[in-house]
């Protein structure tokens, strides 16, 4: 009987890097998490914020990490300005980028509530330009791909929190925190 696999959810803060070390001295994983030979299942970028899944289980590492799998994420996401029912059709049928045109994806309006931390540091704000959150989901994994979608529909990201892997959440995880699971 081989051992069980563990599974680590981490609220990634802003600013630290995907990764558990840095020869230039940046925030990495390991000033937050103590867990030796878990790794990280794919990667958020320095400056976005939420949910990475680490593993001991490299089977299921590449997995979730694999675009191929499709493995459904939900993004809660901050965008200048308020987008119109255009701009939300746009991003629902597929976003044409560089790179090839984007899967269709879910998304909505979002009231920012409780769940919603403040940022450390804070975003630029501009008093004459509304902001507004959005519940984006998307099933494939591009490089930086749901700040290309909105900026590509004119509505450029501020803050992005990526909320939702599969059927994991940061639901209980403050921002630094972590818990292991097994399965």
């Amino acid at each position: 009987m081989s051992p069980a696999r563990r599974i680590l959810l981490f609220n990634k803060p802003w600013g630290v890097l995907s990764q558990f070390t840095d020869r230039d001295g940046r925030p990495v994983l390991a000033d937050y998490i103590d867990a030796p030979g878990v790794f990280p299942a794919g990667r958020l970028d320095r400056d976005s914020e939420g949910l990475m899944l680490l593993t001991d289980d490299g089977r299921f590492q590449a997995r979730v990490s694999d675009p191929r799998h499709k493995m459904s994420k939900t993004y809660w996401v901050q965008v200048e300005g308020v987008p119109n029912e255009r701009a939300l059709g746009a991003l629902r049928a597929g976003v044409e980028l560089r790179d090839g045109l984007t899967l269709p994806a879910k998304v909505q309006l979002m009231d920012p509530d409780q769940r919603i931390w403040p940022r450390v540091p804070p975003i630029r704000e501009r008093k004459e330009i509304p902001t507004q959150w959005l519940a984006l989901t998307i099933s494939e994994g591009r490089n930086r791909q749901v700040r290309r979608m909105t900026a590509a529909v004119g509505h450029p990201t501020l803050r992005l929190i990526r909320y939702r892997i599969g059927s994991w959440t940061i639901d209980g995880l403050a921002p630094g925190e972590w818990r292991m699971l097994s399965s």
